[in-house]
């Protein structure tokens, strides 16, 4: 009889580093001398979420691990949502946010400790137009301007983001914005909203303080004011986010239009324009493993 696969590590090769570092490589000189059974799935340049959820189904691991970034773990997250495979990560991407808001190590052999070791946490997620999941963050205006500019740029990491950011800054307007809670109804000029399930973005800056991510709650994260300086300590340095610069306000659902379409990203996946979207809140919707139940 054939062993259960307890991990399965789902490798996104265009992922960040993943370029230069061999996962697969360490993946094994990790487990060689230990009993647990696992499998490596890396994923071919051209691919889409149903041959990965069919090969999930097939397998039916124990855990299912993403290797890569942001976009590569809430892929997966939305695969899973609804089982009780549990979700961890091998941060490999350029931000590696919600590794950070985890608290998983990027050092590699420090990742496979926790996932070894780890706890399991049951996450929220934010529904969007009732048919793509948010983990981490997502946002309305000029960072989603930004990941446009970075994803059709060469370089990655933070340099990437600097390459890239004069760019964005040379053509950044304010945005018109209704934003409609079960609570409240705010119009506002902006240069960004944010749809915050977590408090800060890859780089360490904290834009929601307030932001757990097992609370059944979300921000909207109003940016009224964005100086040069202040964005860039945002994209490049750890820190909070000027609270007068911002307003925050907590939901279960939200409401958004935009007077004009604005440029759009969810968990650093560009989604292109937009000027209307909903979002509400799922409860507990996805297990994660994490180093400690204290995390949050």
């Amino acid at each position: 009889m054939q062993k259960l696969i307890k991990y399965l590590f789902i490798i996104n090769n265009g992922s960040g580093r993943n370029s230069t570092h061999s996962w697969e490589d360490t993946i094994k000189d990790f487990f060689k001398e230990k009993t647990e059974t696992f499998q490596i799935y890396s994923l071919p340049d051209m691919f889409d979420t149903k041959q990965i959820k069919d090969h999930i189904l097939l397998v039916k691991p124990e855990q299912v691990i993403a290797v890569g970034g942001d976009g590569t773990v809430t892929m997966l997250a939305n695969i899973l949502i609804g089982t009780d495979i549990p979700l961890g990560i091998l941060p490999g991407g350029s931000a590696n946010g919600m590794a950070k808001e985890l608290g998983i190590d990027e050092q590699p052999l420090e990742a496979l400790k926790i996932i070894e070791e780890g706890f399991m946490l049951e996450i929220d997620l934010i529904k969007i137009n009732h048919k793509k999941y948010c983990l981490h963050l997502s946002d309305l205006g000029l960072n989603a301007h930004l990941i446009k500019h970075f994803d059709e740029g060469k370089v990655r990491g933070k340099l990437g983001y600097a390459l890239v950011l004069l760019k964005t800054l040379w053509r950044k307007e304010k945005m018109e914005v209704i934003i409609r809670t079960k609570e409240t109804n705010i119009r506002r000029n902006a240069f960004m909203v944010a749809l915050a399930n977590a408090s800060k973005y890859g780089t360490g800056a904290v834009i929601n303080p307030e932001g757990k991510l097992n609370d059944g709650l979300f921000e909207v994260i109003i940016v009224k004011k964005l100086s040069v300086g202040h964005l860039l300590k945002m994209l490049i340095k750890p820190g909070l986010f000027n609270s007068s610069k911002i307003e925050i306000v907590s939901c279960t659902s939200v409401e958004i239009n935009t007077r004009n379409k604005v440029h759009f990203q969810i968990d650093g996946e560009y989604q292109g324009r937009t000027k209307h979207l909903t979002a509400e809140i799922n409860k507990g919707a996805v297990k994660m493993i994490v180093p400690s139940l204290n995390v949050m």
